[in-house]
């Protein structure tokens, strides 16, 4: 069935509710969709089989995996979207400069904010902001944290409209 990783338990762009799971394993999950994102700017084979291969490959905890496929296939679901979006907020960066791991941060927590409607936003951009830093250079941190909160101040203004 499309959209289904190895068991077949998460429909596409479909995370397990927030509430399903402790924070650290949502951390993990967000660890493990964020590498599965960067493996994919260098591996061309669908979501489902890097997700497979990075897991095969590096010991995850069970409990964050459903999370982290859920993000992984939300992100692939709605790249297009969520690229267009970090090319409007950025300013002076075109998404094709911007690092891949940062891209690969900036793109889950995008579709974080726009539909995981049990994750506070804020939150979204907090655990972004500490990938950045476990993951990115120096920069990552105060680049993300600008960056999706200028996306998040946009969405905000979006719903509530003129």
């Amino acid at each position: 069935m499309k959209g289904e990783i190895a068991d077949g338990s998460v429909e596409l762009g479909r995370p397990h509710r927030a509430g399903q799971q402790g924070m650290g394993s949502r951390r993990k999950a967000r660890e493990l969709a964020v590498q599965v994102l960067y493996s994919m700017e260098f591996d061309r084979d669908d979501a489902a089989t890097v997700f497979d291969r990075v897991c095969e490959n590096f010991s995850w905890e069970k409990e964050s995996i459903p999370f982290a496929r859920g993000l992984v296939l939300g992100v692939c679901e709605k790249r297009s979207e969520i690229d267009q979006l970090i090319r409007r907020s950025s300013k002076n960066w075109r998404l094709e400069r911007i690092s891949r791991i940062d891209r690969s941060i900036l793109r889950t927590a995008v579709f974080e904010i726009l539909f995981c409607d049990d994750i506070p936003p804020k939150v979204s951009i907090d655990e972004a902001v500490e990938l950045g830093k476990k993951f990115g250079n120096s920069d990552s941190a105060g680049f993300i944290n600008g960056l999706l909160d200028n996306i998040y101040k946009g969405s905000k203004q979006a719903i509530a409209g003129p």
